[in-house]
């Protein structure tokens, strides 16, 4: 495998970083994960924002420019040959002054590599098991707006899930409410509506989130954004995750108890691969 490791593509095993980089010391960086579809990466642009975003809250420098770092992205695609793959790209604030201060960091680190896909067929609506985990996320908390190279309730989260056989874990934030799953959004179907968790709720403003958000548009889909407990989850007419390595996903049951399945889910699923299709021509 190649990787783009600041400005050069080398071998996966001589893509190799400082053990003082802040992003292994503290988790100080970012990270977007996206789809490469027939070579093409699927919505590229919104990714880019919200690593660019992060860059500027955090205050660590870019180190490419926006129009450099697609290319980088399109050769790595063509020197791997995986026109259907991830991408990753990651980027640390590099290595500083020993402690919390990051005086002294001026020389980002910047990561692209890729990853096989997950098995899917796009013909089918995948499923999967939830559990409800015991960590809790702050509401309207800043930082959950961006990809921050630091995802410890996420991991100890999905650690849960991976216990009890479940392919995912949703997490309440400290006001009670079911926000989002360890690495995917949430939305769940009551009657002929669509609710998902605001982002004051301390959610990620996932790119598939939004693209759920067009695609119910297009179906004359309302939309409505609120709270909800676990027990209005498992009464709801469906439930269903969106992420960029798999699109849409639907919860089958959460801590064992069996959900309804929507047929909206199916339409919203089948909409979303045909504007795949259509971005990725």
């Amino acid at each position: 495998m190649i990787v783009f490791l600041n400005g050069q593509f080398v071998p996966e095993e001589q893509a190799l970083i400082s053990v003082f980089d802040r992003s292994f010391l503290y988790g100080d960086g970012l990270f977007e994960t996206l789809r490469i579809f027939n070579g093409r990466p699927f919505r590229w642009k919104q990714h880019l924002d919200r690593l660019q975003g992060g860059a500027q809250f955090l205050k660590i420098q870019v180190p490419f420019s926006a129009e450099a770092l697609r290319e980088f992205a399109a050769e790595l695609v063509a020197k791997n040959q995986m026109p259907d793959s991830l991408l990753r790209l990651t980027l640390s604030r590099g290595v500083g002054l020993r402690g919390y201060s990051p005086k002294g960091a001026d020389r980002p680190t910047l990561v692209i590599s890729l990853h096989p896909i997950p098995s899917c067929d796009p013909q089918e609506l995948p499923g999967w098991k939830l559990v409800t985990s015991t960590f809790r996320l702050p509401a309207d908390e800043p930082l959950a707006q961006f990809k921050t190279c630091n995802k410890l309730p996420q991991i100890l989260a999905r650690a849960e899930a991976d216990v009890a056989d479940a392919q995912e874990a949703l997490l309440l934030n400290t006001e009670g409410h079911v926000v989002e799953a360890s690495s995917s959004n949430l939305f769940w179907i009551e009657g002929n509506t669509v609710c998902t968790p605001p982002l004051a709720a301390g959610i990620l403003p996932g790119v598939t989130r939004a693209v759920v958000f067009e695609i119910c548009r297009g179906l004359d889909l309302e939309v409505h954004e609120s709270g909800a407990a676990t027990e209005q989850l498992r009464q709801s007419q469906g439930l269903f995750l969106s992420l960029s390595s798999l699109g849409i996903v639907e919860g089958l049951e959460i801590d064992g108890h069996i959900l309804n399945r929507s047929p909206l889910i199916q339409n919203i699923c089948s909409a979303y691969w045909s504007l795949v299709r259509a971005e990725s021509r």
